[in-house]
């Protein structure tokens, strides 16, 4: 089971409608709305997804990262490597 499955529906509630924020770019850009207010629009979508990946690394680390220590060993050791480098990824976007 994975981390976000008690948050799942929420998720890809927030997932669709960024989908449906991505196509009104397209549709903005089709129309060759004014750069400025297709700009605000990239921005406000690449803070959701942010907000998404948020969420879903808080998730991984109290659920998946937590358990693997806990039961010690090399798979946490793994988990914590593993999580270094979703945040260090995260930083660099």
């Amino acid at each position: 089971m994975h981390g976000y499955s008690k948050d799942k529906e929420a998720y890809l509630k927030r997932l669709r409608r960024i989908e449906g924020q991505v196509r009104g770019l397209q549709r903005m850009v089709d129309e060759d709305v004014y750069c400025i207010d297709v700009l605000t629009q990239v921005s406000a979508v690449t803070r959701a997804l942010q907000s998404v990946a948020l969420g879903l690394l808080e998730d991984h680390l109290s659920h998946c990262v937590t358990q693997a220590v806990a039961q010690g060993g090399p798979d946490g050791e793994a988990k914590v490597k593993e999580a270094a480098a979703a945040i260090s990824r995260l930083v660099r976007s």
